[in-house]
């Protein structure tokens, strides 16, 4: 039998006959009802987070910015830092008297010895005034000095980024495992995991990492392992719910010819989960560079401990410098990230 025998004709009312027939409306009294809850929470939590402030501010600053209001805080305090923070900086100047088993005739390159003027208040012993006083001082002037200090510091980060992406997948592939429900060995252990997950995810890695120094001391080891841990949990989460949603055929397939479940899961699951798998471990690595900058600023390594010792220090052209650099290991990181995803999907 043909297709078209096949296909049922299409019921045509009879000639003048009156057909009737209506749309439901597209909502109900009880959408409202969600709809003017929903509203009632977000105003009230609105006052409380200063949300009506943040809108009236945000309209000055526009109307400052298009001509139309007088002033606003906000441009203010943004013009203000804005104004501090450039031009970023470059170079740095050490005092030659304060550098240990200083060689005039081996400098670092690019760099020169040059004799600058200080001035100094000091107390008139006298008159117990405070006078200005000045002083030659030879200085060695580094160009990009302070821009290299930034690109090590930058290269740590990074290293307590990877490092803290690798203990996260090694720590979330068993996890995966038992908190598969199509896996897990039994309920007890289906629990566990998922718990374990859930703890890991709960704390932030700020957080952890504040703990963390109190044990292992300030450096990179409580970056690695605060990043590391934290991380662990979104993947393992992540890595449980591809490996229960995968397709069923393959597995059936395996499972009938006699494959136990390890080699299931290798041969049947992972070349399905395997592009979501690089993505989110991607994702996870882009994601801890940007916190290791976070986690610095608590004594965790990296280039958070650099960012805040500027900021303390009132030095915005320092912080503009690093706020730079991140910016541009960000983009490069996520550009070969993108590059290694297609070659391997």
């Amino acid at each position: 039998m043909s297709k078209v025998a096949m296909q049922k004709p299409i019921p045509v009312p009879a000639p003048g006959s009156q057909v009737h027939w209506h749309l439901d409306a597209p909502y109900s009294l009880r959408h409202l009802l969600i709809i003017a809850a929903i509203l009632i929470v977000l105003i009230l939590t609105g006052q409380r987070t200063e949300m009506d402030k943040m809108v009236m501010m945000t309209t000055e600053a526009a109307g400052k910015l298009l001509g139309v209001a007088d002033d606003s805080q906000v441009v203010r305090g943004l013009s203000r830092v804005a104004t501090s923070m450039w031009p970023p900086v470059l170079g740095e100047t050490e005092e030659i008297s304060r550098l240990p088993e200083f060689k005039r005739d081996q400098l670092p390159i690019l760099s020169r010895i040059e004799v600058q003027e200080r001035v100094e208040q000091r107390m008139n012993t006298e008159t117990l005034q405070l006078e200005p006083h000045s002083e030659s001082v030879e200085v060695l002037v580094k160009p990009v000095g302070y821009v290299v200090s930034v690109f090590i510091k930058m290269i740590e980060t990074l290293e307590i980024a990877l490092w803290g992406t690798i203990i996260a997948v090694i720590l979330s592939a068993p996890l995966a495992y038992f908190a598969a429900r199509n896996y897990s060995p039994n309920q007890a252990s289906y629990t566990a995991a998922r718990g374990f997950i859930s703890l890991l995810r709960s704390a932030p890695e700020l957080i952890v990492a504040l703990f963390l120094v109190l044990a292992y001391g300030f450096g990179p080891i409580a970056g690695v392992l605060a990043l590391g841990l934290h991380a662990a949990g979104f993947l393992g989460k992540f890595y449980a719910e591809d490996i229960e949603n995968a397709d069923k055929k393959p597995q059936e397939a395996l499972e009938a010819i006699g494959a136990g479940k390890l080699k299931t899961l290798w041969y049947g699951v992972v070349p399905q989960v395997l592009p979501q798998y690089i993505a989110y471990t991607a994702y996870i690595l882009d994601r801890n560079l940007r916190m290791a900058t976070v986690i610095g600023l608590v004594g965790a390594g990296g280039i958070g401990q650099e960012l805040k010792g500027r900021f303390d220090m009132f030095q915005y052209g320092h912080v503009m410098t690093i706020l730079i650099a991140i910016f541009i290991f960000v983009f490069i990181l996520d550009q070969l990230s993108a590059r290694i995803r297609n070659k391997l999907i």
